[in-house]
């Protein structure tokens, strides 16, 4: 498994009416262990989510059925793959 950092800015208009399911959906792949943490920008421009997924395509797979990309609130996104070393949540390594 892997991590990936994933960072969108949204298209305001749609935003309101699609973040509910957009939150559902999260939701349960957090209770899945598949988000760590997820959440809006302080000024509201976009969100970033932790994933974990088998691989690159895993995620692909996973965030294409994420409403807001469905649904067009996405304007842009990063993927970016990310390997925790230190954190309260991270596995010991040793």
């Amino acid at each position: 498994m892997a991590w990936f950092l994933v960072e969108i800015t949204y298209v305001q208009e749609k935003l309101q009416e699609v973040r509910p399911r957009h939150r559902e959906f999260l939701g349960a792949l957090a209770a899945q262990g598949r988000v760590a943490v997820a959440g809006p920008l302080g000024d509201g421009t976009g969100g970033i989510t932790l994933y974990q997924a088998d691989d690159e395509a895993h995620l692909a797979e996973t965030i294409a059925q994420d409403p807001y990309y469905l649904e067009g609130v996405i304007a842009e996104r990063t993927i970016r793959e990310f390997k925790p070393v230190i954190g309260a949540w991270v596995p010991d390594a040793s």
